[in-house]
């Protein structure tokens, strides 16, 4: 299992998997949530080259942006915080500035 910061460096989650095989990620008082390797091809294929908004927003996250997409995609919860950071970690994004998300083009 690894462990990272969220987007906002504020706190810390768990995860295990890997976007190409699905991920499980563990956040707050013992919550997870499954994001599936399906779901992470889809995501990566709609932002593919791009640079976009993480939207990390829990409550108002930007049309556009990644967390707006996992909103819509796979779950209400707001996971961009969780979600941004792996996609980071594991080399398909950089981020950029402290709100943005730079997709690989490939």
């Amino acid at each position: 299992m690894k462990e990272l910061a969220t987007w906002g460096r504020k706190s810390k989650f768990k995860y295990r998997g890997s976007i190409e095989n699905g991920t499980t990620i563990i956040y707050g008082k013992g919550y997870s949530i499954i994001v599936t390797k399906e779901q992470y091809i889809s995501l990566l294929n709609h932002f593919r080259g791009k640079t976009v908004d993480a939207g990390t927003s829990r409550t108002d996250a930007p049309q556009g942006s990644v967390g707006k997409w996992l909103q819509i995609n796979v779950t209400k919860t707001a996971i961009a915080s969780y979600v941004c950071p792996i996609l980071i970690v594991e080399g398909y994004a950089e981020g950029i500035g402290k709100s943005q998300l730079k997709f690989r083009r490939e």
